[in-house]
């Protein structure tokens, strides 16, 4: 009896995971940082409003997936993939290609708003706030994760950039095509080159002006 009960459990426990990890295979997420408690620092307390170290470890990250930040213009978010920039809390020596900046510029603080960052590249990912000349993050307003592949990148984040933008070339005067010719008297019609017909009027004026 009881060994039967226990192959039922583990039966149920199997699958229990392999629902799960359907779930996880066929879906994107989008993870709130830090949950209800958002991405907050709060100056008089030097405090985050959350562990954000502790939030990331129990959440799994794909590609596709959106981190949500609800903050205010008090904080910035620093996506990095290199672990130096990431310790530093600093971007003064980071690179274009591997470092950006969500939020951050503007001139009026403590106005609410949303941040929504995709997760593009497999494997680390670093996130904290500069803010403060990095003291935010020094204080703990930081986390890393790993994110995995997943089901790939959705065709709305795997577009290739656009190609470089290409003058178009300049129209050329030599060998432009003919043009008509009609007297408004209803006379003939001929098709020459205009250079020509240039030419003929100018020779024309010559003989006059020196005749």
């Amino acid at each position: 009896m009881a060994m039967a009960a226990n192959m039922a459990y583990l039966t149920l426990l199997a699958l229990s995971i392999a629902a799960a990890a359907v779930e996880s295979a066929t879906t994107y997420t989008n993870h709130t940082v830090g949950g209800a408690a958002g991405w907050f620092f709060n100056d008089s307390s030097n405090t985050c409003s959350a562990n954000y170290s502790s939030w990331a470890a129990n959440q799994t990250f794909d590609l596709g997936d959106y981190l949500i930040f609800y903050t205010n213009t008090n904080m910035t978010v620093i996506q990095t993939y290199n672990l130096t920039t990431y310790q530093s809390c600093s971007t003064d020596d980071a690179l274009d290609t591997d470092t950006f900046q969500y939020g951050g510029g503007d001139d009026q603080f403590g106005v609410a708003e949303t941040m929504d960052v995709p997760l593009t590249v497999e494997g680390p990912n670093y996130f904290f706030s500069d803010a403060n000349d990095g003291f935010q993050c020094q204080q703990g307003m930081a986390f890393e994760i790993v994110v995995n592949h997943g089901l790939g990148l959705p065709p709305s984040l795997n577009q290739p950039p656009p190609p470089p933008y290409t003058a178009p070339p300049l129209p050329s005067v030599v060998g432009s095509p003919p043009i008509t010719l009609q007297p408004t008297s209803g006379g003939f019609r001929a098709c020459v080159n205009l250079p020509w017909v240039v030419s003929v009027v100018l020779l024309a004026v010559g003989g006059i002006v020196f005749g």
